[in-house]
């Protein structure tokens, strides 16, 4: 059995007292014998204005229709009667319910201007109420126009309210899209910068080996062609998901995990380099999604600088340990620093900054430089080194 909000009990306890009104209000107007069907035909507007449910609404029925209409429908049938030699016309409850309802929709959901353009009018027919009856600005009438105006002040209050949350949240959830969508772009750039850097790096061994070590060459072809197809694959799906502008967009980002730095790792080998991986046992599978994404992230930006700025390291080690509750990444190289790549590929040099604000986001830390204890002849060597609570899931 379901339980019933608040919300839906507070919409049966207005749908309820409108409908009394309206009944109290035919009820006032068949005691004076003044044409009751005319007060029924705006109350029938009124009601179509505030209760026709959302999904059924037809297209051509929009917030300025609903709630210019009955306001309109209201002020002529004010007119008339001011017109005509008709007796007092009363008015009640409903009908003033009814057009401070309209006024609520108004101001909260008709696009500026036609929110001003329709509450004034909303107002000025609850206005006019008074004068219905008492055809003349007696001292009543000016009494009514008083509690009138406090009564719109307070309706129009409220609904302007609730529409500033509303375009705040609408501005909040823009922003949080926005630098969403700023990261995966970010992401597209490493992703891709790291496939791409290694194809290059790779055809260069391959026009090395071409002339010496021919019966050697059909491995490097098959590592370009797997980084190309990864560098195509990461970039067609990162593009997915800028161009999906979905809630569900978010949950596809494109960001590795601890798995996937066996991979990177193993990938990253050539004839010319070796990588290693040492893992720590006491590392788990079970951290926190955003350190297994951090740690993946600090893991395949070093390697990609491995390759622009010291191709002539023959080794690199990679190693995932658990000191405590932190979780240590750190990637080490053997080279001297030089590289025979072009000045274009060489990067903007922003990688670093981007992994440091994202391991410090996480309460980390990150130092790179030179290695602290080179093996000896085996160059300066450098040093990339990530430490972050490693917390579970």
């Amino acid at each position: 059995m379901r339980s019933t909000s608040p919300r839906g009990c507070a919409r049966g306890f207005g749908v309820g007292f409108l409908v009394a009104a309206a009944v109290y209000d035919l009820l006032i107007a068949g005691g004076f014998d003044q044409a009751p069907w005319l007060s029924a035909a705006v109350l029938l507007a009124g009601f179509a204005a505030v209760l026709w449910p959302v999904g059924q609404r037809p297209p051509w029925l929009t917030p300025q229709l609903r709630t210019a209409g009955p306001a309109l429908l209201s002020a002529l049938f004010t007119t008339g009667v001011l017109l005509t030699d008709r007796a007092e016309v009363p008015f009640g409850p409903g009908e003033v319910a009814i057009l401070l309802s309209l006024l609520f929709i108004a101001v909260r959901h008709c696009p500026w201007p036609w929110a001003l353009l329709c509450g004034v009018l909303d107002g000025v027919a609850l206005l006019l109420l008074p004068v219905r009856y008492f055809r003349s600005l007696q001292d009543e009438v000016l009494a009514y126009a008083v509690i009138g105006l406090v009564l719109i002040g307070l309706t129009a209050g409220l609904a302007a309210y609730l529409r500033s949350l509303d375009y705040r949240r609408t501005v909040a959830v823009s922003e949080t899209r926005r630098a969403e969508r700023l990261a995966i772009a970010a992401d597209l750039h490493d992703f891709v910068a790291h496939h791409v850097t290694g194809i290059l790096v790779q055809t260069q061994v391959a026009r090395m080996m071409a002339d010496r070590q021919s019966q050697e060459l059909d491995p490097v072809l098959a590592g370009i062609e797997r980084a190309a197809t990864e560098a195509l694959a990461s970039m067609r799906r990162t593009v997915g998901v800028l161009r999906d502008t979905g809630p569900e967009a978010a949950d596809r980002r494109p960001v590795g995990d601890l798995a996937g730095i066996s991979d990177l790792v193993a990938r990253f080998a050539s004839p010319v380099q070796e990588s290693v991986l040492h893992r720590d046992p006491a590392v788990s599978d079970d951290l926190a999604h955003e350190v297994q994404a951090a740690a993946f992230r600090v893991v395949q930006e070093a390697l990609t600088n491995v390759r622009r700025h010291a191709a002539d390291a023959t080794r690199v080690t990679v190693r995932l340990a658990r000191p405590g509750d932190l979780l240590e990444v750190t990637v080490t190289d053997n080279g001297h620093g030089g590289t025979q790549l072009p000045e274009a590929a060489h990067g903007g040099g922003f990688g670093l900054v981007g992994l440091t604000e994202r391991v410090t986001a996480l309460g980390g830390e990150l130092r790179a430089g030179p290695g602290e204890d080179p093996a000896p002849g085996a160059g300066a060597g450098w040093q990339v080194r990530a430490v972050f609570p490693a917390g579970k899931r």
